[in-house]
């Protein structure tokens, strides 16, 4: 080869790797964390992993979806029957200046909402007003205070991360369908009206945290118990499956819902 050809070839070389760079190598997963509830964990779609135990982690679980949707690595922290404390003092070791989402649904358990919707679907004399009472004092005054130190351990922890708070949708449309569950319309109406107190105070408590609110009402309105395509159970076996999203709730409900909210357009997700 002549001595000019070679010359030719190594300046031909040179100016590709001047222009491309080396190769660059795969960026890192980022990393989300899951905090919460059972309406994190996933209860309600009946298939839990093995190792999760007690917390009911399920691989419907819109943590699970959305962390496969975005391709991060889940730290999956959220457990069935948590409280804003338990959350708070159990569920934030994973936090760090590098954790890219946080995702957490807390503030039923605080509020006994399992526990008012238990009353409410006792048979008949029996009401639920008292229960749906405390639930709703507890809210409106104890329950801001408990979500302001969670929220701000949170954004201590993970000074840099894109922060979902989800909410809890309307369980009911005014209709009686559970022939052993008899919660009136007007209990239902109270209750929905309990999910409202709700979600205004957990978004009021998120904006002023500069957080999102992923607030699931309007997705699954049409999906109550009782419509014709549920999204959420009514009276189940086990119990622990009453009133929480299925798998569809998790999938059509929750997911699409999440990741907009973590500015993630749904479109552009495949």
């Amino acid at each position: 080869m002549g001595r000019f050809r070679l010359h030719s070839i190594l300046f031909t070389l040179t100016a590709t790797l001047i222009l491309t760079g080396p190769t660059p190598a795969h960026a890192a997963a980022p990393a989300y964390t899951a905090l919460g509830d059972s309406y994190s964990s996933g209860v309600g779609t009946r298939t839990y992993y093995s190792d999760s135990g007690s917390c009911l982690r399920s691989p419907y679980s819109y943590p699970v979806l959305t962390a496969a949707r975005i391709g991060a690595t889940l730290t999956f922290a959220a457990c069935t029957g948590a409280r804003v404390a338990d959350v708070q003092n159990s569920q934030l070791g994973s936090l760090s200046p590098s954790t890219s989402y946080v995702t957490v649904s807390a503030g039923g358990n605080d509020a006994g909402f399992s526990d008012v919707l238990l009353a409410c679907a006792r048979p008949w004399p029996y009401t639920c007003w008292n229960e749906i009472n405390t639930a709703n004092s507890v809210i409106s005054n104890t329950l801001p205070a408990r979500l302001n130190s969670l929220y701000s351990a949170i954004r201590t922890r993970a000074p840099t991360a894109r922060v979902v708070v989800v909410g809890y949708p309307r369980l009911f449309n005014g209709e009686e369908c559970n022939l052993f569950a008899r919660i009136s319309p007007g209990e239902q109406a109270e209750l929905n009206r309990t999910a409202d107190l709700l979600a205004t105070t957990i978004a009021a408590r998120a904006a002023a945290h500069g957080f999102a609110f992923a607030d699931p009402r309007t997705p699954f309105t049409g999906h109550a118990v009782c419509d014709p395509v549920e999204w959420l159970n009514g009276l189940s076996d086990p119990i622990r499956e009453s009133y929480h999203p299925n798998r569809t709730g998790q999938s059509s409900g929750y997911t699409p819902l999440v990741l907009t909210r973590l500015g993630i357009p749904v479109a552009a997700v495949t």
